[in-house]
């Protein structure tokens, strides 16, 4: 399997998707922050010294999903049509579980978009609660769903093992 990030010489390269069409992607991403109750209470009653957490992190993602190309080496630019992240409590973790859709129409896909947008949103959420509980967790960050492009769809199901 050749990788499409390497140079004939070894190197690391931006991949050439000029010729690629213009096509509709989207990709969904998931992640969650497990902390504890008494962390898990404050967040519920919104009791956070530093404001709303859901909130906040929830437009860390959006921000952060618009500046992917700023902050992983050999991501495009691309031109976002939307960004939706949701920030959720999740009494069973208890923490709080985020979830980002990412859609364009662009000659590459959106995976990294909606996967910086979680992760940010969650990092955000460890900032706002730390004080209350810094041995909170970042979880299960990971590509749930994707369409377009020439590998087609994808969803986390479909992956065995």
């Amino acid at each position: 399997m050749s990788l499409s990030h390497l140079g004939p010489d070894g190197s690391a390269r931006m991949v050439d998707v000029g010729a690629k069409p213009v096509t509709e992607r989207s990709a969904v991403a998931e992640g969650a922050v497990r902390m504890s109750a008494a962390a898990f209470e404050l967040v519920r009653t919104d009791a956070v010294e530093k404001g709303d957490v859901l909130g906040v992190a929830r437009l860390a993602g959006i921000q952060a999903a618009k500046r992917t190309a700023e902050l992983i080496p050999l991501c495009h630019t691309l031109g976002l049509d939307q960004i939706d992240v949701s920030a959720s409590l999740d009494p069973a973790l208890p923490g709080v579980r985020v979830v980002a859709a990412v859609r364009t129409a662009a000659r590459t896909g959106v995976e990294m978009e909606a996967l910086t947008a979680v992760a940010v949103a969650c990092l955000t959420v460890y900032d706002m609660v730390k004080s209350a509980d810094r041995g909170m967790f970042i979880e299960a960050i990971r590509l749930i769903h994707k369409t377009g492009g020439r590998s087609g769809e994808y969803s986390a199901t479909d992956r065995a093992g």
